[in-house]
């Protein structure tokens, strides 16, 4: 199993302050970062991260919630169980819930407590980890060995 320090974390952030505050808040996570869609994409791509922390503000527009929202769901359609965490302003319950009900993992309202966001995040690198084995130990399973028989004997469906 791989460590944190090993595995990408995208942190997708506007402001370029802020962007390299989270990044040094979430020291402990090998974190690559994007300050628009279209770059959050390219990262998504290249480095295929397991979890994302974003914003809902983006360009070209960083007022409205377009963009980050477009972005949610392009990345949830790219891989449905990279675990989201979107970062809110104070006042944007409405949208947070929003997201959530289009798949993000969780929110947090900004400003957030570094140390609540590294537990959430762990904990998403868990179930995302969790999630990646149980696919593969299913994938493993043999069907039954009569699975898929056709007959319209009597005697073979009895036997079945």
């Amino acid at each position: 199993m791989t460590t944190e320090r090993t595995r990408p974390l995208l942190i997708v952030e506007d402001d370029l302050a802020l962007q390299k505050q989270i990044k040094w808040s979430l020291d402990r996570f090998e974190s690559i970062t994007a300050s628009d869609r279209a770059s959050a994409l390219q990262q998504l791509r290249k480095n295929t991260p397991a979890v994302v922390t974003m914003d809902l503000g983006l360009p070209p527009d960083a007022d409205s919630v377009s963009e980050g929202f477009k972005l949610l769901q392009e990345i949830l359609t790219f891989d449905p169980d990279i675990k989201v965490i979107v970062l809110t302003g104070q006042n944007d319950q409405a949208n947070a819930l929003r997201a959530i009900a289009l798949g993000a993992y969780d929110f947090f309202a900004k400003p957030f407590d570094p140390e609540l966001l590294t537990l959430t995040i762990e904990r998403a690198f868990r179930l995302f980890d969790l999630q990646q084995e149980n696919r593969r130990l299913r994938s493993l399973q043999h069907p039954a060995a009569l699975a898929g028989l056709l007959t319209r004997d009597s005697e073979m469906l009895r036997t079945c």
